[in-house]
């Protein structure tokens, strides 16, 4: 019987979809028969991958889409499936991620009028008022499907919203009744169901741009996620070199420009004090940001002209976000460069200003650098998360993907892994911990032959259900290199606590109900759970040896290995 489960899997497939990571329930026999249906009888639909948790499952397809831009599906059980999604579902709408999720709805007959009528004790406890509800403010598109007629034209419609900027999640649910539904097939012209285009700026924007630039001394863009599209990193580059413009990455969730070029400035993430190149600037340019800097202790100096150019400039989805840019444009980056590299070299930059422009830049550029390497020395022995990222980048190289979860060592991870290479470096986009593991997983699946190392901290390893993420890995072949920055304990909490009462009791007191001391044995989690290499490492001295095997296990034994770093006291 082709029905309405056959019908969503078939249009799934055909959008592009490429796999549905599934953690099926009672609300799925139809699709469970639709899938073992198109199995036996040679079917396209998308590989099924098992996922013993919810939020490892969203956190996979949130992964797959970062690196290759392309909407992925989650199945989840009812209402009780969709709370498990849990903080992967805040993720992935921070971070704008195209990802289809369907769940489940109790039946809604129970007197076996239809096929699927309630037959277990938990289809009453599973019916709730408003399933959607409990996702719904974090969705570009909710529905529910209520014949099997138009599932084809349903499902297309949310994953043309889903990728279309801003890019975003979308929620079905269906009832059993529903996805039993016999139905006929229907001719679906994927030409029809494609993302919106996208926007350049208007016409007066680039006149407006251009000037603006003419005027400036000291030209500065701040950005987040413009690498988002490896042709907005090469335009930006671009440029930089017309305009003279300098680089600040601000809680950067991608590689956005090459560490290495001389316009680059750096990044920044919640350091209390104020960026001497954001204070200098005359104009800034900000594009594709959701925070480009905490206005309390760092800003723009109040003479600075702010142009803002982003997918999202109004941030729709906040109550309160404003950056006082005199003209905001809604567009896509890549585009709006483009236009303005165009006008920059039909008009150039008065020569002897571009040159000092860049020079200055390149000056602050090796300052920096010179400052990075003084942390990158080993010391006295014991290890530091920058010399400890330094030796990850030199033995990992320029094309391995960087995932970065260290929270309070954010800065560390991004200023010493050094990438250079569009695609290399990624974060979550948004601040529920434990998306690392699961994204890993995908990013691994939908590039199988990239090496994936994904530092992370303590207490972001533990959120990211590591059990369930290295089951998977094993089970999958997807393996990858996971250094885990153990401090013993949640040091962001004490951090916001001592921002916000420095001289307070908090200040003062020895414990914080904020220490893993002493902590899990986090590696050996990952050998029980999915035959992983195990490693534990408290001296500076076996970082590379340790990081030479758990690279040889990972390319070579295809299994992946967890490196326990016991950072130093702080």
């Amino acid at each position: 019987m082709y029905s309405a489960s056959s019908a969503l899997l078939e249009a799934l497939h055909e959008a592009g979809v490429a796999y549905i990571f599934a953690n099926f329930g009672s609300d799925h026999p139809a699709l469970i028969e639709a899938i073992a249906e198109a199995k036996a009888t040679g079917r396209a639909i998308p590989s099924v991958i098992t996922c013993p948790n919810e939020m490892v499952a969203l956190s996979c397809a949130h992964g797959y889409a970062q690196l290759t831009g392309h909407a992925q599906a989650v199945i989840v059980h009812v209402d009780c499936g969709t709370q498990a999604l849990g903080g992967a579902v805040h993720n992935v709408a921070r971070g704008r991620a195209p990802v289809l999720i369907f769940a489940g709805m109790s039946p809604s007959t129970q007197e076996g009028e239809l096929r699927g009528s309630r037959n277990e004790f938990i289809h009453w406890l599973q019916d709730v008022p408003d399933q959607r509800a409990i996702v719904r403010q974090y969705m570009k598109y909710t529905h529910e499907i209520r014949s099997g007629r138009n599932v084809e034209q349903i499902v297309c419609r949310a994953l043309q919203l889903a990728r279309s900027d801003p890019k975003g999640p979308v929620y079905l649910v269906g009832a059993r009744e529903v996805m039993e539904e016999a139905t006929e097939t229907v001719q679906i012209d994927m030409s029809e169901w494609q993302p919106v285009a996208p926007a350049p700026l208007p016409a007066e924007g680039v006149t407006q741009l251009a000037e603006a630039l003419a005027k400036a001394r000291r030209p500065l863009v701040v950005t987040s996620y413009v690498g988002r599209s490896h042709g907005a990193v090469e335009a930006l580059i671009r440029f930089c070199r017309l305009a003279g413009a300098g680089v600040i990455e601000s809680a950067p969730s991608c590689m956005n420009f090459p560490h290495d070029n001389p316009f680059y400035l750096g990044n920044q993430w919640n350091e209390p004090f104020q960026n001497p190149m954001l204070a200098d600037a005359d104009l800034v340019i900000v594009i594709d940001s959701d925070v480009p800097w905490i206005p309390t202790v760092n800003r723009p100096n109040d003479r600075a002209a702010i142009f803002h150019i982003d997918i999202d400039p109004l941030k729709e989805a906040a109550t309160l976000w404003y950056i006082g840019a005199r003209r905001s444009f809604r567009a896509d980056a890549a585009l709006a460069l483009g236009q303005l590299n165009d006008a920059l070299a039909a008009r150039p930059i008065e020569p002897g200003a571009l040159d000092e422009r860049s020079r200055h830049w390149a000056d602050a550029h090796a300052r920096r650098l010179s400052q990075l390497a003084n942390l990158e020395v080993g010391g006295n022995g014991e290890i530091t998360p920058e010399y400890l990222t330094a030796r990850v980048r030199l033995q990992i190289g320029p094309d391995a993907i960087v995932l970065s979860e260290g929270i309070t060592n954010y800065p560390a991870i991004c200023n010493h892994s050094v990438r250079t290479r569009p695609g290399t470096y990624f974060a979550s986009g948004g601040s529920s911990l434990g998306w690392s593991g699961g994204a890993a997983i995908g990013m691994k699946l939908a590039q199988p032959d990239r090496t994936i190392v994904s530092l992370t901290g303590d207490g972001s390893y533990m959120f990211s259900i590591p059990s369930t993420v290295h089951w998977m890995a094993r089970q999958y072949r997807t393996p990858f290199l996971q250094v885990v920055y153990n401090n013993r304990g949640w040091k962001a909490p004490r951090f916001s606590a001592l921002a916000v009462h420095p001289q307070g009791y908090a200040s003062r007191a020895n414990d914080l109900g904020l220490r893993f001391d002493p902590p899990p044995d986090y590696a050996g989690i990952a050998a029980a759970a999915g035959g992983a290499h195990a490693c534990l490492i408290k001296r500076a001295d076996e970082i590379d040896g340790a990081i030479a095997e758990g690279l040889r296990v990972v390319r070579e034994e295809k299994r992946c290995a967890v490196i326990d770093a016991w950072l130093a006291e702080s």
